[in-house]
């Protein structure tokens, strides 16, 4: 992320909220990505009612928890998070597969 500084070298509010912007914007670019894979997934799936796969919603969020603990960061917080990213993940599939 160009123009911003390690959170370790913030000595500023401007400087925190720059980050935090950039960080943000990172994280949108990413997650229109992630979106792009549910375009992917929508297209590939042979039947709507693959679309949901609790299975699989288990695993991404115990994947992002655990990468969570590792990072050092608030477990429960990433979890939650997650199910609300998998659940939208999931509606916006349903109307990708609907829409092809």
């Amino acid at each position: 992320m160009q123009d911003t500084i390690d959170p370790e070298a913030c000595t500023t509010m401007a400087e925190v909220r720059t980050g935090v912007d950039a960080v943000d914007r990172a994280l949108v670019d990413l997650l229109a990505r992630r979106f792009g894979y549910m375009d992917a997934a929508a297209r590939i799936k042979p039947e709507r009612g693959l679309v949901r796969d609790e299975v699989r919603k288990a695993q991404v969020i115990a994947n992002a928890r655990a990468h969570a603990r590792a990072a050092g960061i608030p477990e429960a917080a990433i979890a939650g998070l997650w199910e609300q990213l998998v659940e939208a993940s999931i509606a916006y599939e349903l109307e990708a597969f609907d829409r092809r």
